[in-house]
């Protein structure tokens, strides 16, 4: 009974937080909520047991990669400025559009719920085993996404740089 009155207090917070992530007219607040959405996250991971994605969404998620969201903000935007707002149509297309999506994933999450159920193992695996699958070459292994994702960042941060200089 704790874990569901947790799980509904996580997944409130989340929901809120999301939605002020996406509606706020001022960015750094924006990635302020993102922040909270992402520790609300790394909850539900100690919720279900999975203490080491705990880890490393606190460390890698709400502690690197927001650093970097800032640090990109402040390099290429000026976050006093005053946001224009869209037009009525923009947010009616993307409100449509948002609808279907969520339609979408929960057609999918209907139809697979039973099938996911007996693909969770019922342990947790150990860290060693999640290292080699993340840093494997064999099939099924993720070090060339691993390096991709690696690169695209370095390739954000130094187009942020860019951009900041010629201002």
């Amino acid at each position: 009974m704790a874990d569901q009155i947790i799980f509904w207090i996580l997944a409130a917070i989340m929901t809120v937080f999301s939605i002020l992530a996406v509606t706020s007219k001022n960015i750094i607040r924006s990635a302020t909520f993102l922040l909270f959405v992402l520790l609300g996250t790394a909850g539900l991971y100690l919720l279900l047991g999975y203490h080491y994605l705990f880890a490393v969404q606190i460390a890698v998620y709400a502690g690197g990669i927001m650093v970097l969201f800032i640090f990109a903000i402040l390099l290429t935007n000026r976050p006093g400025e005053n946001v224009k707002t869209e037009k009525y149509y923009r947010k009616v297309i993307a409100g449509i559009t948002s609808f279907a999506g969520l339609a979408f994933c929960g057609h999918i999450i209907y139809w697979n719920v039973n099938k996911a159920y007996t693909l969770v193992a019922t342990s947790e695996l150990k860290v060693q085993d999640i290292g080699h699958t993340l840093m494997g070459t064999d099939k099924y292994q993720y070090l060339l996404p691993f390096e991709f994702i690696s690169v695209l960042l370095l390739a954000c941060i130094v187009g942020a740089i860019m951009i900041a200089r010629k201002r």
